[in-house]
């Protein structure tokens, strides 16, 4: 996918949204999609989730392939997982993505997880089927998906992660195995430690010494939620960063954060963290509706058009 430039992104939802007739569309009467008793479902639980642009992402494809299946929000706190997404499985849903501050716990409760979900010790997405739980990490593909449609190549050079929780430790084993050395900097330094156990070679970096390790680095990667709506932006110093650093984000609530902002006025390349949602997406998508949706500039448009872009 070749991510559309900013004037593009701010298309109206109404203009976008015209390129796939609802009207016309098969299971559906002015626009409103309407659901057999054999509609498949699916949804994404999160704590908040209100942020969320996965519904929107999920239903533009179902309508551009007149599926008979609906995607829905699913607010679970977290003392409440496990029993949320067993009465998931009880009522018949065909599975789930999970995010923030689920993807550990999601790992916990599959009966079996794919080797990227071992690897990372992290689960994404959950896929139901005969009353049983297959997890899966979707996460480090869509990541470096994201990275090469901006033209960043995963194995230009050392990459520093920023935090050390579900996304990071599947975006760390996609960098490793696209031959990345890859560091690692959390605020609670015991949770980097542990990420480092996990995946042999990751070096741990002091919280503190992120913005002068950045001259060492080619990538640094948020994975935190600080900088999205409703949480305070993540502090990095660019001054010692190397004209060809490459930033990214997993944040995507704004389109750009402040840290994107920050490295664009310096003139670094930055990679915003919608890519990653939607190449993560396509796996997840095909195994609960049966079809492998396409990642375009048409997705792309329809998706941003509703995000803040700061």
């Amino acid at each position: 996918m070749k991510p559309t430039s900013r004037a593009a992104v701010a298309v109206s939802p109404d203009v976008v949204s015209g390129a796939v007739d609802l009207r016309r569309a098969p299971g559906n009467v002015a626009g409103m999609s309407i659901l057999s008793g054999h509609a498949r479902v699916a949804g994404i639980a999160g704590w908040p989730v209100t942020y969320s642009r996965s519904p929107r992402l999920h239903g533009f494809w179902l309508q551009r392939h007149a599926i008979d299946g609906t995607y829905v929000p699913l607010p679970i706190q977290p003392e409440a997982f496990t029993t949320a997404i067993r009465g998931l499985v009880a009522a018949g849903f065909a599975g789930a993505n999970v995010t923030i501050p689920h993807k550990l716990a999601a790992f916990e409760i599959c009966d079996n997880v794919d080797d990227n979900a071992r690897r990372a010790g992290a689960v994404n997405t959950l896929v139901f089927r005969d009353g049983r739980i297959a997890g899966s990490s979707t996460d480090g593909y869509g990541f470096l998906a994201n990275l090469r449609a901006h033209g960043v190549e995963p194995a230009r050079g050392p990459a520093l992660l920023l935090g050390a929780g579900g996304s990071a430790r599947a975006v760390a084993a996609a960098l490793q195995d696209a031959g990345a050395q890859v560091a690692v900097a959390n605020r609670t330094v015991a949770r980097a430690e542990a990420l480092a156990r996990d995946l042999p070679g990751l070096r741990v970096i002091d919280w503190d010494a992120r913005a002068a390790a950045l001259a060492d680095h080619a990538l640094v990667v948020n994975t935190t939620p600080l900088g999205m709506v409703g949480h305070d932006p993540i502090e990095l110093d660019f001054e010692r960063a190397p004209p060809s650093l490459a930033v990214a984000e997993n944040v995507y609530v704004p389109l750009e954060t402040p840290l994107l902002a920050d490295a664009r006025a310096r003139g670094l390349r930055t990679v915003e963290g919608l890519g990653m949602l939607l190449h993560q997406a396509v796996p997840g998508f095909h195994a609960w509706f049966g079809i492998k949706p396409e990642v375009d500039d048409e997705l792309y448009r329809f998706v941003a058009a509703d995000l803040p872009m700061r």
